[in-house]
């Protein structure tokens, strides 16, 4: 039956009405299934402790599963492309590193645009690292290391969890901005770097604090600076290294990304209650015996913070000759 123009407009103005209030109530319906976090590191890290919490402050307040993955492999590269890769329905979401930003330069044929593919969602936390010395070296200050270096050129060796990793390119900043020269010893991760640092085969290493921090506190290790622009609650005593390279800032850090085009009112939802995580007592105070700090970000915030630091990490990458393949 032919509807008469008017009934037509009435029913078909209705309709739109109808859908335009429904789009709301679909996006809050978000999640209606378990929930993927790829995390490109083995389990049982500070890394890998931080997502869970995150996780189940997620499962708990959206009352659906979000499930950490772990898809260790070619510097987290796995787990960026699997996450480039999947639907943008955010069902499947990316832990972003400190080494995203650093692997957008250092390697050269990746199948995925790190910036382009990896749509912002919120920042986790900001990981300060530590410039650590064996003590045997005669430098209690980095003013002192740094004229040690310079008057014993190419001698001093710094420890790093590998090749491009964010504890290499920290080194080859510190080595640009202070003008000195050490010798890159690449290991196989952190730990068997921090072996050799306390057996003297190496000299100095920009450490995570967490991973460190006790051998601190027994006079192992002797702690030169943090790296971050103040001083850390948990080394209070140590001095930030901008007091002495002015201008140097860097650290470790994690957030959370989502395949480009999920959508924006998903992103905003999550985005929402990571952000209420971290201001929570409970989480917060677990966050600072990690020796992490809250890291709180709109996406559009946390987006310019990537780009920036990818931008930053490429001069790096150059200035040090570390790009592969």
């Amino acid at each position: 039956m032919k509807l008469p123009r008017r009934r037509f407009l009435q029913f078909a103005g209705a309709a739109a009405t109808t859908f335009a209030f429904s789009r709301p109530a679909k996006a809050q319906a978000y999640p209606t299934r378990p929930v993927r976090i790829v995390l490109g590191l083995a389990p049982g890290g500070s890394v890998d402790i931080v997502a869970r919490l995150i996780a189940q402050w997620l499962s708990e307040r959206l009352e659906e599963q979000f499930i950490i993955e772990n898809r260790p492999g070619a510097a987290g590269n796995l787990a960026t492309e699997a996450v480039a890769r999947a639907p943008a329905d955010g069902y499947t979401l990316l832990v972003v590193l400190a080494s995203n930003a650093i692997n957008a330069t250092l390697y050269k044929n990746l199948s995925f645009n790190f910036i382009r593919d990896i749509a912002p969602v919120a920042g986790m936390v900001r990981v300060a690292n530590v410039m650590e010395v064996n003590p045997a070296v005669p430098a209690t200050t980095v003013p002192e290391f740094i004229a040690y270096a310079k008057a014993n050129p190419g001698k001093l060796s710094f420890a790093s969890g590998g090749n491009g990793s964010s504890l290499h390119v920290l080194g080859e900043l510190f080595k640009m901005m202070s003008g000195i020269n050490m010798v890159h010893v690449p290991y196989r991760g952190g730990a068997p770097a921090l072996i050799d640092l306390l057996g003297g085969q190496v000299q100095v290493m920009f450490d995570t604090i967490p991973q460190s921090i006790e051998y601190i506190r027994m006079g192992k290790l002797r702690a030169l600076a943090v790296t971050t622009k103040t001083r850390s609650e948990v080394l209070p005593n140590v001095p930030p290294m901008s007091d002495f390279v002015p201008g140097f800032e860097a650290g470790s850090w994690w957030g959370l990304g989502a395949p480009k085009n999920t959508p924006v009112d998903i992103i905003e939802r999550l985005n929402a209650q990571i952000n209420a995580s971290l201001v929570d007592p409970q989480i917060k105070a677990r966050l600072a015996e990690l020796g992490t700090t809250p890291l709180l970000f709109t996406p559009a915030e946390f987006g310019a913070f990537v780009q920036a630091e990818t931008d930053k990490w490429a001069q790096v990458v150059r200035f040090s000759g570390a790009g592969q393949n």
